[in-house]
């Protein structure tokens, strides 16, 4: 018997092919304008026998697991006393673990000392997925975000401290025509000054469903930019970088023009050649049709 997941179900693409236990239901936080994932549920934290039952199907189907994600948005807003229940249940159960992963909240990340995340990453779980989206203070007021340049820094900061790796993300356009360069200059000021281990940029996409709310929450008329735009504002937030410590970059999501791959800051010159290719015409671009979240 396989596992029943409440729907719907998202992980980052790098997860596809590993084990997924869902800890929680929904996004505690769900006001993000941009993001339509877990408008159709409402948030709890599922009951710990339920967990621990699951931990035990998944293991009679893959008991050679070595991976595993803790779904849905918000594992880590779990208390830690209950996430180390779970990651103790999981060790006990796949004799091969080696990673457990999980998404991670700006709030979330702060409420939890640095002492709680290096018992949490003492206990493999050691990689959290952060979305920045973008480091400009105006932009993440105008897609809700619930947070700051500061406050992110501040939290990036500590998840270092405490030995975990973070894999970051960036919207390219969510700034639309009028805010590229406040949206581009924040969030190299952002990734300048707080270390990441993983950087990928994901190219705006707006579910129809939340088209309105964006619009409405963005307070002025937003003008979705074209893919020369994009490619101008990748351009300018890679030259642009110069990280704390090297971080492994990727822009091979399904929403991007262009798929980039390489490390930052070594491989800049390599990335800009081959974002000015596709800016002149000389390299292809992902068809339309092929793009989506």
């Amino acid at each position: 018997m396989h596992l029943i997941y409440d729907q719907p179900l998202f992980r980052p693409p790098s997860e596809g092919d590993n084990l997924i236990i869902q800890t929680t239901l929904g996004c505690s936080f769900n006001q993000c304008s941009f993001c339509a994932m877990y408008r159709s549920k409402q948030y709890i934290e599922r009951p710990l026998a339920d967990v621990l039952a699951d931990i035990h199907q998944a293991a009679a189907d893959w008991p050679d697991a070595k991976r595993v994600f803790l779904a849905d948005g918000d594992a880590l807003a779990l208390p830690t006393e209950h996430l180390l229940t779970i990651l103790h249940e999981l060790a006990a159960t796949f004799p091969r673990l080696t990673r457990v992963s999980c998404y991670a909240t700006p709030g979330n990340l702060q409420r939890k000392s640095t002492e709680e995340l290096v018992l949490l990453r003492e206990h493999k779980l050691t990689l959290l997925y952060f979305g920045i989206e973008s480091g400009s203070d105006l932009i993440l007021k105008k897609i809700t975000k619930g947070t700051t340049q500061r406050r992110m820094a501040e939290v990036l900061h500590k998840a270092h401290a405490s030995g975990m790796k973070v894999s970051a993300t960036v919207i390219l356009g969510l700034g639309g025509t009028q805010h590229s360069d406040e949206h581009i200059v924040g969030t190299i000021a952002l990734l300048n000054s707080a270390p990441v281990t993983y950087l990928s940029t994901l190219q705006l996409y707006l579910d129809d469903s939340i088209v309105e709310e964006f619009q409405r929450k963005f307070g002025e008329p937003f003008e979705m930019p074209d893919d020369q735009a994009i490619l101008k504002e990748q351009e300018r937030l890679i030259s642009g970088l110069n990280p704390p410590q090297p971080m492994i970059f990727r822009s091979n999501h399904a929403s991007n023009a262009l798929a980039l791959a390489g490390n930052l800051p070594r491989d800049t010159e390599k990335l800009l050649l081959q974002l000015r290719e596709a800016m002149e015409g000389h390299r292809p671009l992902r068809p339309y049709f092929m793009r989506g979240l």
